[in-house]
């Protein structure tokens, strides 16, 4: 993971990278303030899981700085370049405050997403492109997704195999140890 960056200056929103983007990857800017998220949403204190979008390998859509989003989205995404994974950790003043959001968020949370920048493209109508391309993008992205939660589950898995050979071998060398006592007394 890379350096943890403060955002807001306060310590309100502080953004680490988990993973870069490629170098020519594109950002968020005036002309492409559309952005697609792939995310997952923690409470700090608690670790629990309170929104993702990694269930349903749903895209989450929005424009950057229309306000429909909690205040430390719209500092941090618009930092982020496409394929940019990072970790965003927000104060309340930058969430949802002293209101929280019930039942899942209580009063005064610090949250800690994890966000994917998947797309970032222009308004609607700002584009000559037409639906069958917008389709055929999102349809694309469905199966990036796809194929990124498979080898995801295909690591998850050999990690697993590995965890258990390595158990087996410690088992092995224990039940060798166990061995090795056995009818081996001094003969008289």
């Amino acid at each position: 993971m890379g350096d943890a960056i403060d955002l807001s200056g306060d310590g309100g929103v502080i953004k680490t990278i988990v993973r870069k983007s490629k170098s020519d990857a594109v950002a968020p800017t005036e002309d492409f303030p559309v952005v697609d998220v792939h995310y997952e949403g923690t409470l700090a204190d608690t670790g629990e899981v309170f929104d993702t979008t990694h269930e349903d390998n749903t895209i989450f859509s929005f424009e950057l700085g229309k306000g429909s989003v909690i205040k430390a989205w719209d500092i941090a995404v618009k930092t982020m370049k496409v394929g940019e994974i990072a970790k965003i950790t927000c104060k309340p003043d930058y969430a949802y405050g002293s209101a929280g959001s019930p039942p899942d968020i209580p009063p005064d949370a610090t949250l800690v997403f994890e966000v994917e920048l998947v797309a970032c493209r222009p308004r609607k109508g700002s584009t000559t492109g037409s639906v069958s391309e917008e389709r055929a993008r999102l349809e694309e992205l469905k199966k990036q997704r796809e194929l990124a939660a498979a080898a995801k589950e295909e690591e998850k898995k050999k990690r697993e195999e590995q965890k258990a050979a390595a158990a087996a071998r410690v088992q092995a060398k224990l039940d060798a140890k166990k061995g090795q006592g056995k009818g081996k007394g001094k003969a008289k």
